[in-house]
């Protein structure tokens, strides 16, 4: 069951900029975490940042950190993930993911997530 919805993924030249969209689903309660991950062919889930929609604390693994902003319009229900200087290497499919704040969510652990949405494509290339 889909339970987030991601978009604004697409084609972006080395150096460019995109911003991703992660629609909530409204869950009620604000006890819980919005992460985004990315997947590339043949790797590993990875883990990039959180926010909190509890108190709104974030956190970055250091592999985005100076590049990547993660952040939540509350009225909309969406969180956003901002990127810059975007490198060939970040071409994934870009994942957001619901968690519980009861777990270690800052450790990025995608097992630690419990909803996803399908993914939006992130091509970077020239």
């Amino acid at each position: 069951e889909t339970q987030l919805v991601e978009s604004g993924g697409g084609l972006v030249q080395p150096g460019g900029s995109l911003r991703l969209s992660c629609a909530e689903p409204g869950f009620g309660f604000t006890d819980y975490v919005i992460g985004w991950f990315r997947q590339a062919p043949g790797k590993k889930r990875e883990g990039l940042s959180c926010i909190s929609r509890s108190d709104g604390s974030t956190y970055y693994v250091d592999s985005v950190k100076g590049r990547f902003t993660i952040s939540r319009d509350d009225a909309k229900n969406t969180v956003y993930l901002t990127m810059n200087n975007l490198k060939p290497e970040d071409t994934a499919v870009y994942y957001c993911a619901a968690g519980s704040i009861y777990t270690d969510y800052e450790k990025l652990i995608p097992s630690e997530y419990e909803f996803w949405g399908p993914g939006t494509q992130v091509t970077v290339s020239s």
